[in-house]
């Protein structure tokens, strides 16, 4: 399966106090569990900076894992970017079979 890094930012109309905050978690993230079965939830840390949330989860394809983000769009109230992942030495794989010489 295909990894992907979803980066989340809360609307400001979405953003509920701190006490109601695992309670939508909890809903959202049952809702997309519910939803996109087939989808492996690696990892989801909180962060700082322009972005509230990082998840980090694996899914068949390209498919499952943009809705993965239009649940968490439209039921979070959230603003979510998906970006494709590849394994380090997958790349390096890639890049080894171009066959380019160093200059």
């Amino acid at each position: 399966m295909q990894a992907f890094a979803m980066l989340t930012r809360l609307t400001a109309a979405a953003a509920p106090p701190p006490h109601v905050l695992e309670e939508l978690e909890h809903k959202v993230m049952e809702h997309a569990r519910r939803t996109c079965p087939a989808v492996v939830w690696v990892g989801s840390y909180a962060i700082l900076g322009p972005y509230d949330y990082l998840d980090i989860f694996r899914a068949p394809d390209i498919d499952t894992a943009s809705r993965v983000s239009v649940l968490i769009r439209t039921y979070g109230h959230a603003h979510t970017e998906i970006w494709p992942l590849t394994e380090w030495g997958h790349f390096k794989t890639l890049v080894r079979d171009l066959g380019l010489v160093a200059a």
